[in-house]
């Protein structure tokens, strides 16, 4: 139970955070691009699909896991940064079409 408690916590923190999620997604893209050259050259003799297929299976199942993984964190990440960019735009536009008094802190009246 405190495993998954910690898994919760921890994924609220990587997702509420655009540095930690763009820093992950950056760790995921390496350590998936290492599993693709390793995969590929240095443990291509336990990784053959003909003697070892539970492996190479698992293998090549835990890569595409990280890759994907990086690649909904960036799609993740695009669409929150679509939403405060129109979020920012909405306050701005109220902003501007919010008529000032004379009286007013940001008034340019000659006074």
């Amino acid at each position: 139970m405190r495993a998954v408690s910690f898994v919760v916590h921890a994924t609220r923190g990587v997702i509420r955070d655009h540095n930690t999620r763009r820093k992950t997604m950056f760790v995921l893209v390496v350590i998936a691009l290492v599993l693709l050259f390793s995969g590929s050259t240095i443990l291509q003799f336990l990784l053959d699909p003909h003697e070892h297929p539970v492996w190479f299976v698992l293998f090549w199942l835990g890569c595409g896991w990280v890759a994907v993984t990086a690649m909904l964190l960036a799609i993740f990440d695009l669409l929150m940064v679509k939403m405060e960019a129109r979020k920012a735009e909405r306050i701005l536009r109220d902003k501007i079409s919010q008529p000032q008094t004379p009286n007013s802190p940001g008034s340019t009246s000659g006074e």
